[in-house]
């Protein structure tokens, strides 16, 4: 068997046309975009349309893209910038979200003794809307960091609605959308949301790199301290080739997307009645069967076997050449659980193997057979 790719949600494969360009950078575009030479002027102007188009894409100001090195880098910085500059005194988040958040969210109720509300997460890994509005009710000097897409399960936050509320009770939002921006559109016009994050990796664009939405006039500083790069918010010589990869992957996503997202909800809804008919008792964890309220890009599942067998089941699949993820790859290496599954799973289920599998343009209907034979294979093994 051939090897296949199902951990999207992890990294995605680069685009072609995006290794093309970043390779004319590399070669040609050399100079440091803080230099006032011609050389470096090149190199500023290139970093400044790619800024334009980025920001184009969500109905931002030019102003309000600051490069990062990717999702984590922008979440940091916005977490505790927040608390350090603009006095932010408390924190509601929940207990689901991806450990860029969770664990600086932590750290800074450590250093600065800042107030932690985790909003309550309904059996299906949905956001509760209405303990949300509670606890901005009674809130003052207060950021709220909630995902748009939970890179584990695939549920989707309401972002506007959340945004809504936010604004509604003088409280700042920041938003995680590393598994949304590539694959849905966002218009931060329309949606006052005063801080999200992006990283190319997630939409088949390089490593490394990525941005933040900064709404204009926040106050928010650099955690970085060196040069004036990024407006000042982001010290560092900038990555120009990088940033070119970020920027061409980002405008094929969406210049492709009606036809990829369609291509892929076909995967999934293939992928799903595939698994029902095959695998009786196979369960979707969250709401990744609901195509109405999570993405079309991860499914994730428990299968109906004995804990004793569930340590073996990612081990087995990968000795198949399939490759996919018991959560997120950030936590792979970890003898811990899911922390998004053990907030919404019982006990019985949470011994029980759980998979991600998540997909792209570059996956087919074939691949998902295999997958489906293999653990229909593995589980009528374990249960004889």
């Amino acid at each position: 068997m051939n090897s296949i790719y199902l951990d999207n949600a992890a990294t995605t494969k680069i685009r072609d046309e995006v290794v093309d360009k970043m390779s004319d950078v590399l070669i040609s575009n050399y100079g440091n975009a803080s230099s006032t030479h011609g050389f470096g002027r090149s190199s500023k102007s290139i970093i400044e349309n790619c800024r334009k188009r980025i920001a184009s894409h969500i109905n931002a100001s030019p102003s309000e893209i600051i490069f990062t090195s990717g999702g984590t880098e922008a979440d940091n910085l916005v977490l505790k910038s927040s608390v350090k500059d603009l006095k932010i005194n408390h924190i509601i988040t929940s207990k689901i979200e991806h450990h860029a958040v969770l664990h600086t969210v932590e750290q800074l109720e450590i250093d600065y003794s800042i107030k932690i509300s985790y909003v309550k997460i309904l059996e299906n890994g949905s956001v509760d809307y209405n303990h949300l509005e509670k606890l901005l009710k009674f809130s003052s000097s207060t950021l709220v960091s909630l995902m748009h897409i939970n890179n584990e399960i695939g549920n989707i936050l309401d972002i506007k609605r959340v945004s809504v509320l936010c604004k509604d009770n003088n409280a700042l939002f920041h938003s995680d959308t590393v598994q949304s921006l590539g694959h849905f559109k966002i218009d931060v016009k329309e949606i006052p949301i005063d801080f999200l994050v992006a990283s190319a990796h997630k939409f088949h664009g390089p490593k490394g790199i990525g941005f933040t939405f900064i709404r204009k006039n926040s106050g928010l500083k650099s955690l970085i301290i060196g040069g004036t790069q990024e407006r000042g918010i982001r010290a560092g010589t900038e990555s120009i080739h990088d940033i070119v990869g970020l920027d061409e992957a980002l405008n094929l996503s969406l210049k492709n997307l009606v036809h990829d997202n369609s291509y892929v909800t076909d995967l999934k809804t293939y992928f799903i009645s595939q698994l029902t008919i095959n695998i009786p008792g196979v369960k979707f964890n969250g709401a990744c069967s609901d195509f109405t309220n999570s993405t079309h890009t991860i499914v994730n599942i428990c299968l109906p076997v004995s804990s004793a067998s569930a340590p073996m089941f990612l081990f087995q699949l990968d000795l198949k050449g399939i490759a996919c993820s018991k959560g997120s790859a950030c936590q792979s290496g970890s003898s811990k659980g899911s922390h998004v599954l053990s907030e919404i799973l019982n006990k019985d289920d949470l011994n029980k193997p759980s998979i991600r599998f998540s997909f792209s343009v570059y996956n087919t209907k074939k691949e998902l057979d295999c997958v489906v034979s293999v653990l229909k294979d593995l589980v009528n093994e374990t249960i004889s």
